[in-house]
């Protein structure tokens, strides 16, 4: 089953959304939009960016054996 984009109130007239995987997890939360229009553009933008985005390894490189 493919993820999926849910959209919640988050409080008075502010709104986040939440990416969730196949099994119902939590993978993403966003932070919070004024309006649902702009929650919409968030969404397409995270759409738009892991389609193209680079995985960055940050961890400490462990020593050699």
């Amino acid at each position: 089953m493919a993820g999926k984009f849910e959209v919640h109130e988050d409080g008075e007239q502010s709104y986040k959304f939440r990416l969730m995987d196949g099994d119902g997890n939590v993978v993403a939360v966003s932070p919070r939009f004024r309006t649902v229009s702009g929650v919409l553009a968030g969404i397409n933008a995270m759409r738009e960016n892991a389609a193209t985005g680079l995985v960055v390894d940050l961890r400490k490189p462990q020593p050699q054996r």
